[in-house]
């Protein structure tokens, strides 16, 4: 119970404290030894999660939080296969668990399975209307498929219940960005910088949209804050940017000029690599006990995806800047919306629309 006071209160190193001791007088008691991991695991701690996790599951095979908690921790590190095979046996013990639900969509988003992902989602939606994560999930699932309308309504409601968290403007950002309400997405960028003072996507993605949009001085202005926010991530810690997000970077500072203060040359393979392997390991500082969002890198990492929108002209690459502004609009054109399969040949299926109209015309 002190333990759970400390939680309460927001103090975790005092409630670890006191239930290592808990464990110390009852060490077969599983829920100790689940609690204690689980707290290990929000700190990011896996090797001491892991083990008490592990204990819990010595003692009792069936712990369906720890073989989530488990299983979380295998999805954080990419390996969705051997997640989703615990996940199938917490789901014949607890079928109405949001979680687990939750992390199987997540799974299924991995595996680039959208369909699955959506339907388990809107499952665990069902079972945990207010759970913002869940709806957070749902929304860069949606933005992945480019069904921005759908994105917009979930990442509108997750930022109902968390209105707080900076990563939830950027991604509505990039919706609305797509419906083409660019004041409303300006706006929503504007509240993302302001409540997110360590994320330099946030920058990065505005900066794009400015840019698009003809305001180079705003633009520059977001990059400076993005250069900012990459050389403090540096000194704290090694930090592993996802290469997309460099690449997008790297075309934006030569799209705007800004010569050799480029945060980055272009990576080496070597550490290409790394960033690939650390991409898919990603997990979120703000996690919940039962690994309820396993998507925050990922969103980072998809969120960069959309800078993609920016189309900078051939042989915009960090290496060459541009000697005058591109004459290629980076914007994407009016119709982009629709999927690649869809966009090979709209005129012909334009023509045919004309055709039956007119023969119904005709017909009438």
């Amino acid at each position: 119970m002190l333990g759970k006071i400390h939680l309460l209160e927001g103090e975790m190193d005092k409630a670890i404290e006191v239930y290592k001791k808990a464990v110390e007088f009852s060490p077969e008691n599983t829920d100790l030894l689940t609690t204690l991991g689980l707290l290990y695991l929000q700190l990011g701690d896996y090797q001491k999660a892991f083990e008490h996790l592990g204990n819990a599951l010595t003692y009792d095979p069936g712990n369906y939080k720890a073989t989530l908690a488990a299983g979380s921790m295998m999805q954080a590190h990419g390996d969705f296969d051997v997640a989703l095979s615990k996940y199938r046996v917490v789901a014949s013990s607890v079928p109405e668990s949001p979680p687990l639900w939750n992390n199987i969509g997540m799974c299924f988003f991995g595996k680039k399975k959208y369909v699955a992902a959506i339907s388990c989602l809107k499952r665990a939606n069902y079972l945990a209307p207010f759970d913002w994560k869940i709806l957070y999930n749902l929304g860069l699932v949606h933005l992945t498929m480019q069904q921005y309308a759908s994105a917009f309504h979930f990442l509108s409601a997750a930022i109902n219940f968390q209105p707080k968290m900076g990563e939830l403007y950027m991604l509505l950002a990039v919706a609305l960005t797509n419906l083409e309400d660019i004041e409303n997405a300006k706006r929503s960028y504007e509240q993302a910088v302001a409540l997110d003072k360590c994320n330099p996507l946030v920058n990065l993605n505005y900066a794009v949209l400015l840019y698009n949009q003809g305001d180079k001085k705003g633009a520059l202005c977001q990059y400076q804050e993005m250069e900012k926010k990459v050389n403090a991530v540096k000194e704290s810690s090694t930090p592993d940017f996802d290469p997309e997000m460099v690449e997008v970077a790297q075309k934006m500072g030569a799209a705007l000029q800004v010569g050799e203060s480029l945060v980055w040359t272009k990576p080496s393979k070597e550490s290409k690599s790394k960033q690939r392997a650390a991409l898919s390991g990603k997990s979120s500082s703000t996690q919940q006990p039962l690994g309820s969002n396993q998507a925050l890198g990922q969103a980072m990492s998809s969120a960069a995806g959309y800078g993609k929108t920016m189309q900078l002209p051939p042989g915009a690459g960090a290496s060459a800047p541009l000697a005058k502004p591109p004459s290629l609009p980076l914007e994407p054109e009016s119709g982009s919306e629709m999927s690649p399969e869809e966009t090979s040949a709209p005129t012909g299926a334009e023509e045919q629309k004309k055709e039956k109209h007119k023969s119904q015309q005709a017909a009438d």
